[in-house]
């Protein structure tokens, strides 16, 4: 029974935090009662998860040291260990749940996280068939955030008429505005294979092709204070963008549409001049509508690169000092395999057989997205407690 506890204990690493933001929260919480201040209250807010869930796991594992003291003390008499043995499995599963939920608890806010966001796909390789593919998905997300509730609007949409019905999307970029959509939907960036056999395919013979998918955080248009940084206008700040950086040229707008097009200088591009980023818009029918979504997608593709850099400065430090790595955004993470009408992610390793429910948005989907949210809880405080590690040895150095 000894094993109990132990297959449920927590690393001295998490634990050591834990209680470090216990002591912090009750500091804090004494300042309050001496005098209340706003950015204290909002404070001790954030850290009372924390708090809860250490007096929990505290209790959780306190009651399965007592059983198990019990079973193990030979003078203990036969009617209190028979009662002792029918808790101690309830026990152990309690301490196991409360354990996962101090761990998370710990994780630090993803700062885009309660952020809407921009979903931008992109067909790669595979030509025309991996073009088609990206239409799939961007029905599949425009489904799934129908079943959900959520704000959704294509917000750019480049597409060339291919065979029979099925058009060829070469860029689109779905704003889906309803906050904590960028939490939601973080999960799906990557590449997405599609194994089938195309319609011009003569011979029946299957094809592999990719589309790229971005999610970039969508922000309001002056700034917000659930952003965690106060405005566009701080030159510290991820999300500020110098004017004086970026070049823009308007231009007519190209393709098959209403009459606005090819009459009107109404299409923008924007040319981030220090990274290169080019941000283009045509949809809207004003020069005005359209920079206006051009920026808000430049402003979301630069803070979006600015944190990357950041993780990818922390999984560099990880790997050198503790051999944890981080899959990247170029990566294969996800298969669809029509043959098969199978669905594999090939992050959190789940295999499903439900393919159509799942391009057309179901609740397959969500299972999906479930599990790599789990699996990045857990790539999480794998790098937490990296970090810890990592910190650790400088120190010793």
């Amino acid at each position: 029974m000894v094993g109990a506890q132990s297959a449920t204990a927590l690393s001295t690493t998490f634990l050591g935090r834990a209680r470090a933001i216990a002591t912090e929260h009750a500091q804090l919480s004494d300042q309050l009662r001496t005098k209340y201040d706003v950015k204290t209250a909002k404070k001790v807010g954030e850290l009372g998860a924390t708090v809860l869930a250490l007096q929990n796991w505290e209790k959780a594992s306190s009651s399965l040291a007592e059983l198990e003291q019990l079973l193990n003390d030979p003078s203990t008499d036969s009617e209190l260990r028979s009662i002792a043995a029918e808790e101690i499995q309830g026990t152990a599963q309690i301490l196991q749940e409360t354990s996962a939920r101090l761990k998370t608890s710990l994780l630090p806010a993803h700062e885009f996280a309660n952020l809407g966001c921009l979903l931008e796909l992109r067909p790669g390789a595979g030509g025309s068939e991996a073009a088609i593919f990206a239409g799939d998905l961007l029905r599949m997300y425009q489904a799934f955030c129908k079943r959900h509730g959520l704000r959704a609007n294509v917000v750019k949409l480049d597409e060339n008429e291919g065979m029979g019905n099925d058009s060829q999307v070469q860029e689109a970029i779905l704003e889906v505005e309803s906050e904590g959509a960028y939490g939601m939907l973080r999960c799906e960036a990557g590449v997405h294979r599609v194994q089938r056999v195309p319609a011009t395919e003569k011979q029946g013979r299957t094809h592999t092709s990719a589309v790229a998918v971005l999610v970039l955080p969508s922000f309001p248009s002056t700034g917000a204070e659930n952003m965690g940084q106060e405005s566009f206008d701080d030159p510290s700040s991820d999300y500020f963008v110098d004017p004086k950086d970026v070049k823009t040229d308007t231009m007519r707008a190209r393709g098959a549409g209403g009459q606005h097009v090819n009459t009107t200088d109404s299409a923008v591009r924007l040319t981030h001049l220090p990274t290169n980023t080019v941000v283009s818009m045509q949809d809207g029918r004003s020069q005005q509508k359209n920079r206006a979504k051009a920026w808000q997608v430049l402003r979301a593709k630069i803070a979006q690169a600015r944190r990357e850099a950041r993780e990818d400065e922390m999984a560099q430090l990880r790997v050198s000092v503790i051999g944890v790595a981080r899959m990247g955004r170029g990566d294969k993470i996800r298969t669809y395999n029509w043959s098969q009408q199978r669905v594999t992610d090939h992050r959190s390793g789940i295999t499903l057989h439900h393919l159509d429910d799942i391009v057309e948005g179901g609740s397959k989907l969500d299972e999906v997205m479930q599990s790599v949210r789990t699996w990045l809880t857990e790539r999480e405080l794998e790098a937490l407690a990296a970090d810890e590690e990592a910190a650790s040895k400088l120190k010793s150095q």
